[in-house]
């Protein structure tokens, strides 16, 4: 499945222009049917995540409480992401680190059995629990559901030196969940894998594409928890 994604990416055009943090911006107008498309979605994003919200109210103050009572700090972490069109916002999370974590190293990419991380953090990490929180960014249309997954803007200037056409993943929202998650590629893996994964979604975009993921991604996580 990766090799056919890589064969039709590698044979895509590269972007068009470059804006903040060097990520490309569409300049032709979108056709009519993309754009109900990409409302549909808005559409859906929305409600998914106001009705994920009243379900999981109850497990995500239960979480929120064990966050603080199992180690010092609050439950909710915030960080500064690159999201649609380079530009940045504050995500949500459960806090799954000691607090001050990067205090004396400065920002360092997570590893699996990353000794910064609590017990409980490991756990939530696991499951992807500790991300739930991000459904308040999209509803504040930060996020999408579905995306690839943002980046703080320290890795994103290094990543797009580093990967060709790594911006392009910036044409759209970043996601809660992605391609790249469906396929395997999620906490401590393969970065190039991840980020052909993403460019594969960017470039394939689809309404059935995304409802596709969103269906998979719950039977991916219970099968193969592989977070860091």
């Amino acid at each position: 499945m990766i090799t056919n994604q890589l064969a039709a990416h590698r044979a895509s055009p590269p972007a068009q222009t470059a804006g903040k943090w060097g990520a490309a911006r569409r300049r032709a107008p979108q056709p009519t049917g993309r754009r109900a498309a990409r409302l549909t979605v808005r559409v859906l994003d929305i409600v998914i995540a106001l009705v994920l919200l009243c379900l999981l109210a109850l497990p995500m103050l239960a979480i929120a409480l064990l966050v603080r009572r199992t180690s010092p700090g609050g439950a909710i972490y915030l960080q500064r992401r690159v999201g649609l069109r380079g530009r940045s916002f504050v995500i949500y999370k459960f806090r799954t680190m000691y607090a001050g974590a990067e205090a004396e190293t400065g920002p360092i990419w997570a590893k699996r059995g990353d000794p910064r991380c609590t017990p409980l953090g490991r756990r939530l990490r696991r499951f992807g629990l500790d991300e739930l929180p991000q459904l308040f960014n999209v509803l504040a249309g930060d996020m999408s559901l579905v995306g690839p997954r943002p980046e703080r803007p320290c890795f994103v200037r290094k990543f797009s030196q580093a990967i060709p056409h790594y911006n392009e993943r910036h044409e759209v929202r970043p996601g809660i969940t992605g391609w790249a998650q469906i396929n395997g590629w999620r906490g401590d893996s393969s970065l190039e894998r991840r980020v052909e994964c993403d460019l594969y979604y960017v470039r394939h975009w689809s309404l059935a594409f995304y409802l596709r993921i969103l269906l998979q991604t719950p039977l991916r996580i219970l099968v193969d928890p592989s977070g860091s």
